[in-house]
């Protein structure tokens, strides 16, 4: 509806009338779409490039070396089961398995039932030095391990241990160090996770179960553990894969090479005068099983747990 000069009222059509306002930017118009695509498109692209080295290892685990050698790496054929059963006998993979079996799991639950209390602690009760409680478990992380590694080996070295605990009677060379070691390093980053993961709960909950009798130990084991299982079990999965993979303390604090982990066990892989790649490729996705066995496990709840607070009502 206008005005004409005259002074009446002249009706416009509603199309001539937005002609002169900006289109709307409608959810998956033009632009969105565009944008899309070239999301679509990098997306993809780092995938391929994130992807082909793994694809390319598994594919040379199932090559002899051989063939590869004759007839360079970029050809297809000379498959082949040999290289896991070598990779398993020459690795003395049974014997390593078992070690980061020791290592990991131990490492892992003393991590996540540690920084659960101090992250409990954290979000649960506000005192003076709350924050520098945190900015203390989180300086471990801020380190680099090389910088400590004199200090670790001389500590461990004089810490005495049964015979029973520790063959070489200190804790050097012994499963409790890399157990001790990597929980030290883990629980700062577990506490800062889980610290925000709790504080998320309504402290009415808390009330409410205060006011039903139930104490402050009651609270965090039966109330909180609970709420905070997707946390627990994303921290979880990255635990393993971090703990199992650690290369550096191993190599530094075990002398004994039946006590090796896993990872050390690659070292037996190689040649004297030359390394067989496809030998290496198959030890390598031997050593990743069990990583991705934990991850396929918790994958429901791995997700659940980064995804929280993503959306909100």
């Amino acid at each position: 509806m206008s005005w004409s000069d005259s002074g009446t009222a002249v009706a416009v059509p509603a199309t001539e009338a937005r002609a002169d306002t900006p289109p709307e930017r409608v959810e998956g118009g033009v632009l969105n779409r565009r944008r899309g695509a070239v999301a679509t498109v990098v997306m993809l692209v780092l995938a391929l490039v994130w992807l082909f080295p793994l694809v390319w290892a598994v594919l040379n685990s199932f090559r002899s070396y051989e063939y590869t050698q004759a007839n360079g790496y970029l050809s297809l054929g000379g498959w082949t089961f040999d290289n896991y059963e070598q990779a398993w006998r020459q690795g003395n993979f049974s014997q390593y398995f078992v070690n980061s079996l020791y290592i990991t799991v131990p490492a892992v639950l003393l991590t996540l039932f540690l920084s659960s209390l101090v992250a409990f602690v954290l979000a649960r009760f506000s005192f003076r030095f709350n924050l520098a409680l945190l900015g203390f478990f989180l300086a471990a992380n801020l380190l680099p391990p090389q910088a400590l590694l004199i200090p670790v080996f001389r500590m461990f070295r004089e810490i005495p241990l049964p015979l029973w605990m520790s063959d070489s009677g200190s804790m050097l060379s012994s499963y409790w160090a890399l157990i001790l070691v990597n929980t030290a390093f883990q629980i700062g980053f577990c506490t800062f996770v889980l610290s925000n993961y709790m504080k998320t709960i309504p402290k009415e909950v808390y009330e409410s179960a205060q006011i039903d009798g139930a104490g402050v130990w009651r609270q965090y084991w039966q109330l909180t553990m609970p709420l905070v299982r997707p946390a627990l079990a994303a921290l979880a999965t990255l635990q393993v894969t971090w703990i199992y993979n650690e290369f550096f303390w191993a190599t530094v604090l075990i002398q004994d090479f039946d006590k090796l982990p896993v990872t050390s066990g690659l070292n037996n892989l190689r040649g004297q005068f030359f390394t067989d790649t496809n030998l290496v490729a198959a030890g390598s996705v031997l050593v990743a099983l069990p990583v991705l066995v934990v991850f396929f496990a918790l994958q429901k709840q791995f997700v659940s747990g980064l995804t929280l607070g993503a959306t909100k009502g």
